[in-house]
């Protein structure tokens, strides 16, 4: 009998083979790792350090725990090609698998813009285990860090760091912070917030090069302006990998592209998590994940399942000021509605018949879980039935 085999040992993979193992106690299951294939919780890699947490303190079970666990096997090594036709998936060395259907949960790899200067090939950036042992590494014995990118995972580091003593400049570009989920006057008042923190804001200007100095880096700006660092992080965003798929024909855009079904465009594989695109959507957030997962197990077991998306808001880490946000699509008709005072929020977005399509949570509104349950009701589903 031919086994389920899932490529990628992250949340996704991890999750969807939990949940199928639920409905098929004793089917054949291999799961492929490029790395060690430790199961650990991938959004503490944004807020461990100022908890003190080592690489091996996020660890929840190393791979033979896991593979006890789930009854799978678990084959570390590089994935090189697919065949779609026959259902294989070839290691590098040689060693090729054929399953009864293939999952891939390959992830997603960070985003490293081009950067002059003789001190490029510096920057860190974290998506997994190594890179967090490599910074946690690169920042022993040191102070200052510039952080490249206000997005989501940029203020959560931004924010952890400083919590555990560090000095950080945060640059942005796009002129304010989480460009894509907050409307003006959240992202401003969360910028106050981060600032009453101590870190320090350069907004509207982005890193154009990096070079060695006496004894820090020289990190220059676009606007002229130069800082130093002991460590360069870089936190500008996520691309999924699709380089496989593409290459053995599954059909790609932004991801892998599946339908609702998790299904690619050729019959038996499937992909999840970061890597995908689900009618258009690529959410590199742990929600949506998880109901892909559940969905996806149970098609896989025998009860043909689509994915569906309720309105699922995004927590953004940062304890001094949190926030949840149920972002608006871009270019949505309709208004916002503002609260502010200091750098608590409260905002609103109805369309022309007053629906409510999105919301912000800051501050002290974010600790209130009654307040978010109750407008997350009031939201359409994201991909409904």
């Amino acid at each position: 009998m031919k086994p389920l085999i899932i490529v990628g040992t992250g949340l996704a993979g991890y999750t969807l083979a939990k949940e199928w193992r639920k409905r098929v106690p004793e089917g054949p299951l291999v799961l492929i790792t490029a790395d060690g294939g430790s199961s650990y919780s991938k959004p503490m890699l944004s807020t461990g350090y100022a908890k003190g947490k080592s690489a091996d303190d996020l660890i929840m079970a190393d791979e033979v725990a896991m593979a006890d666990q789930l009854k799978a096997e678990i084959i570390q090594g590089r994935v090189v090609s697919l065949n779609p036709e026959q259902r294989q998936v070839s290691l590098e060395g040689g060693q090729i698998l054929q399953g009864s259907d293939v999952v891939l949960a390959l992830g997603a790899d960070p985003f490293r813009p081009a950067l002059g200067g003789d001190a490029s090939s510096q920057v860190h950036s974290v998506n997994d285990l190594g890179d967090y042992r490599r910074l946690q590494a690169a920042l022993t014995g040191v102070r200052r860090v510039t952080i490249v990118g206000g997005g989501l995972i940029g203020c959560e580091f931004a924010h952890d760091l400083r919590t555990g003593g560090y000095e950080i400049d945060l640059v942005e570009p796009a002129g304010r912070l989480l460009p894509s989920l907050l409307p003006e006057a959240a992202s401003w008042a969360l910028a106050g917030a981060l600032q009453a923190h101590g870190i320090r804001l350069h907004l509207g200007q982005g890193v154009s090069a990096i070079n060695y100095g006496d004894t820090r880096l020289q990190v220059s700006l676009s606007q002229g302006e130069t800082l130093e660092a002991d460590v360069v992080l870089s936190a500008v965003g996520l691309r999924p990998r699709i380089t496989l798929a593409q290459s053995a024909g599954l059909t790609c855009q932004r991801g892998i592209q599946v339908n609702r079904y998790l299904e690619c465009s050729r019959p038996g594989w499937y992909a999840l998590g970061d890597c995908a695109e689900v009618e258009g959507l690529v959410l590199p957030y742990v929600l949506p994940l998880m109901a892909q997962a559940r969905a996806l197990a149970q098609t896989l077991a025998g009860q043909r399942t689509a994915v569906q998306y309720p309105a699922m808001p995004v927590v953004v880490k940062t304890p001094s000021c949190p926030v949840v946000v149920a972002p608006v699509a871009p270019h949505t008709e309709g208004s916002w509605e503002f609260e502010i005072e200091g750098h608590d929020v409260k905002a609103l977005f109805h369309d022309s018949k007053q629906q409510l399509l999105g919301f912000v949570l800051m501050g002290r509104w974010a600790q209130q879980p009654a307040e978010k349950a109750a407008l997350q009701k009031k939201l359409p589903d994201m991909l409904a039935t």
